[in-house]
């Protein structure tokens, strides 16, 4: 399907000091046969990027992957936003923020912002979505604004929300999807109230097409409030489901940017001598998610075994090229908020696994319905899986399709079992929790209730905004999370990006969900 819409300075970030770059001048290429025949025209103000999945939704209340995100940030602003080395809390739509008590939260808006279709980003628009957010069932993120009691407009540009309990996590909530503001004119005009395919945001670029699993391209919004972005006129993403094939349109000249190649071929960027890679470590995490509403997934000693079946130094060495991080939680040794008291759940044992297989009844295995993505890096990762499930006695076969398809079957229509994948984060470490394991929650297929006191530790993290206090609180609520075993974290992966090195003012950060907005391609 194609979709046709008609046609304050601030210092850019130091990239080069503050990524780990790898690439060194070399002899050699990847050979350029197998590119898509999608070869555009060239334009000198147009950034070209290659993208491994297709968005679910161009509406950031409907999407359901992770992988929207790239595409979300070139259409939509968010309320506040994330520093890409630390995720503390910044300015955006709202300039600044402040709770004048522990339940009232004040934003005042900036001035002058428009959305793409020419009406005012204003106070009542900020509240018309807010309100849409939490309150319409078409939205999948009604979870994250679950403390909030009501949204009130105080002025032109200032909202005030009052919520039921104190929530230091909500400013950092707001630089994510319930942040980005779309039109209120459009959405009333829209069908079902709903613009997954028709966005109107008021970010740096506006739509002109989609394709799907093609081809994305958007121009600048003219009237855009910051002048110093975006970097380019024009973006064009293009849909490149396998590593490779996104590091040939790289070496051809096609794309500026392929995002996320895998670790085994950085070898090949090196030899390139106008290519490199920008790497860092992020709080992305391959996952295997359970639904543990029926079948053996049911007991908490099966979901259990499988975290001591996986052994996550030897899927990193042989899926990840020896590049990441074991997971013993939902939050990497570099957070602030990792709790070493929760570690152990997740340490190699299988014969601690089979034990507590039999304990539950099944001393010869079962056999599980997985779900998962075909390119090729997948199905590796997925052999390594099996392999290792295998020798405990579970037993299975993936059903693989695309991103979006999978996404939909697996948290939609709660197909399957187990679905490989990855957990993307969220910029404050309570909203990860509280997604995954909240009862009615859309990311917990399960909707079995979470463990006696993990709301409360969820709910006492956020009633300080002391950091100490907020990560003794929020370790509770991950020992009870990680004993409960609702899902199996395996390990977290670096970002790295091959960027063609005339481009600027772009790298990862530690969310590990890459915006273009700044990105300048030079001679």
């Amino acid at each position: 399907m194609t979709t046709e819409i008609g046609r304050t300075s601030a210092a850019q970030p130091d990239w080069k000091r503050r990524l780990f770059i790898l690439g060194a001048a070399g002899a050699g290429a990847l050979a350029v046969s197998g590119l898509p025949g999608r070869v555009l025209a060239a334009t000198a103000d147009r950034l070209k990027v290659a993208l491994h999945a297709n968005p679910s939704s161009l509406d950031p209340a409907t999407g359901s992957s992770g992988s929207d995100h790239m595409y979300l940030y070139c259409l939509y602003d968010t309320l506040t936003e994330w520093d890409p080395d630390t995720l503390t809390v910044r300015p955006g739509l709202a300039r600044s923020h402040a709770f004048t008590d522990p339940k009232t939260l004040v934003l005042d808006l900036q001035e002058g912002v428009t959305f793409h279709d020419g009406t005012p980003l204003d106070a009542e628009a900020v509240k018309f979505n807010l309100d849409r957010v939490r309150g319409e069932p078409i939205s999948n993120i009604r979870a994250d604004l679950a403390t909030v009691e009501s949204v009130e407009v105080t002025g032109p540009l200032q909202v005030t929300l009052h919520l039921k309990e104190p929530d230091s996590a909500l400013p950092l909530i707001l630089s994510d999807r319930v942040g980005m503001v779309v039109s209120p004119t459009a959405l009333r005009a829209s069908e079902g109230g709903r613009l997954d395919r028709a966005p109107v945001g008021s970010g740096p670029w506006k739509l002109v097409s989609w394709t799907d699993g093609e081809r994305f391209l958007a121009e600048k919004h003219s009237a855009y409030w910051r002048q110093d972005r975006p970097g380019m006129q024009e973006i064009e993403i293009l849909i490149m489901p396998d590593a490779a094939t996104r590091l040939r349109s790289l070496q051809s000249g096609q794309t500026h940017i392929a995002c996320q190649i895998t670790e085994l071929l950085q070898p090949i960027v090196k030899r390139s001598p106008k290519l490199e890679v920008r790497a860092r470590p992020t709080i992305w995490c391959y996952i295997l998610f359970l639904n543990a509403s029926k079948g053996p997934l049911a007991d908490v000693r099966v979901r259990q075994a499988l975290n001591y079946a996986i052994d996550r130094e030897n899927f990193i060495r042989a899926a990840m090229a020896g590049q990441g991080e074991a997971a013993s939680m939902m939050l990497p040794k570099s957070h602030w908020a990792y709790a070493p008291e929760a570690e152990g759940r997740t340490a190699y044992d299988p014969d601690r696994a089979k034990a507590l297989l039999a304990e539950a009844g099944f001393a010869d295995g079962f056999t599980l319905d997985f779900r998962g993505f075909p390119d090729q890096a997948y199905v590796q990762r997925q052999e390594v899986i099996l392999n290792q499930l295998g020798k405990v006695g579970i037993r299975g076969r993936f059903a693989n399709a695309p991103i979006p398809e999978t996404d939909s079957r697996w948290w939609g229509e709660r197909q399957g079992e187990a679905y490989f994948s990855v957990w993307t984060g969220r910029p404050d470490p309570t909203n990860t929790y509280a997604t995954l394991y909240g009862e009615t929650s859309y990311y917990n297929p399960s909707r079995l209730k979470p463990p006696e006191g993990f709301m409360e530790a969820i709910t006492e993290s956020r009633s300080t905004d002391d950091q100490a206090a907020r990560a003794k609180a929020l370790a509770r609520a991950q020992v009870l999370a990680m004993d409960f075993a609702l899902n199996v974290p395996i390990a977290f992966r670096y970002q790295m990006d091959a960027v063609n090195r005339s481009v600027s003012d772009f790298g990862p950060n530690l969310l590990g969900k890459p915006k273009f907005t700044t990105a300048v391609v030079g001679a």
